[in-house]
């Protein structure tokens, strides 16, 4: 009978199967920045995410500005210092072209409605797939309405809080913080190469709207040292976590294949297990693809590590 009522079922209905990536209480997802190496529209990357059973993630802008329709910035994404050294009038003439594609980016942020990132939202949660951040840094360069735009965005896509990297600008720390504070939504900071604890309490002191997006593998990858006891120590003010595996620094700290370094990943999970942490943790592929395989079959395994942590 089973059989029969299956292949009663239209294939659409069968490919429409939603992804489920709550295992145990824990909700793991993946940063997008996870498939950069990938084609990156909003409809390629909500097609990688539900081909890896995903159903939550922290979204890069680059995804949703692509889909929302920015003019495409001429440049954007290369690395800096490439090639032949440019003469006084070639730089003087790349940052012309730099300040005028700002200036572009600027006025179509400004201009747009938010019925796009609304439609955005409508196609991933349809799918299966919850939108629980929105990575897009404010800068000190930024106006007060370039704010309202990253917060109304985030807003828009349902996201409870905007990732940025660990401010070093005290400026910077306060402004973000107090914005964050007057729309209730908060900022949560990665947390990078910075080393241990440095900077933390600081950060969570600027508002009650601060909180951190802590990486555990970067955390690791530095100090050498568990990120477990920091995990529960900030539990109440982490927003999300970035997971990967990196070597101990003595060995060189570098991003390895999960399983391969000392980040003690499965600890850091089984505890939001035992704790009943709420806060998702993001997956975030950063190891070189090993020959013979593919972005897609690395970030299986990463979910699939989760799985068996938290069973």
């Amino acid at each position: 009978l089973a059989r029969l009522a299956l292949t009663a079922l239209p294939a659409g209905k069968l490919l429409a199967a939603k992804p489920n990536s709550r295992f145990n209480g824990v909700q793991v997802g993946v940063i997008t920045y996870s498939f950069r190496a990938l084609p990156g529209s909003a409809e390629e990357t909500l097609k990688y995410c539900v081909e890896c059973g995903l159903s939550g993630i922290e979204l890069m802008s680059d995804v949703a500005e692509g889909y929302a329709g920015a003019p495409r910035q001429a440049g954007r994404g290369q690395p800096a210092g490439r090639g032949a050294a440019l003469t006084p009038e070639q730089q003087a003439e790349r940052r012309e072209a730099q300040r005028k594609a700002a200036e572009e980016l600027k006025n179509w942020r400004l201009s747009l409605s938010m019925d796009k990132y609304r439609a955005f939202r409508k196609m991933y949660e349809s799918a299966g797939v919850k939108i629980y951040c929105f990575k897009l840094p404010p800068t000190m360069a930024m106006s007060d309405e370039e704010y309202a735009y990253i917060w109304n965005v985030a807003e828009t896509l349902g996201a409870d809080h905007v990732t940025m990297e660990l401010p070093t600008d005290d400026a910077l720390l306060k402004r973000v913080a107090d914005y964050a504070a007057r729309r209730k939504l908060r900022i949560a900071f990665h947390t990078h190469g910075q080393g241990g604890e440095s900077g933390f309490e600081k950060a969570l002191a600027a508002s009650k709207y601060t909180a951190l997006n802590f990486d555990v593998g970067h955390f690791y990858g530095v100090t050498g040292q568990s990120p477990v006891p920091v995990m529960e120590k900030y539990s109440a003010r982490i927003a999300s976590l970035h997971l990967k595996d990196r070597k101990h620094p003595k060995d060189g700290g570098q991003n390895v294949p999960w399983g391969q370094g000392g980040t003690p990943l499965a600890e850091v999970l089984r505890s939001m297990k035992r704790n009943r942490y709420k806060f998702p943790a993001s997956i975030e592929y950063e190891y070189n693809t090993p020959e013979g395989s593919d972005v897609i079959s690395e970030v299986k395994k990463c979910v699939d590590y989760c799985r068996k942590a938290l069973a």
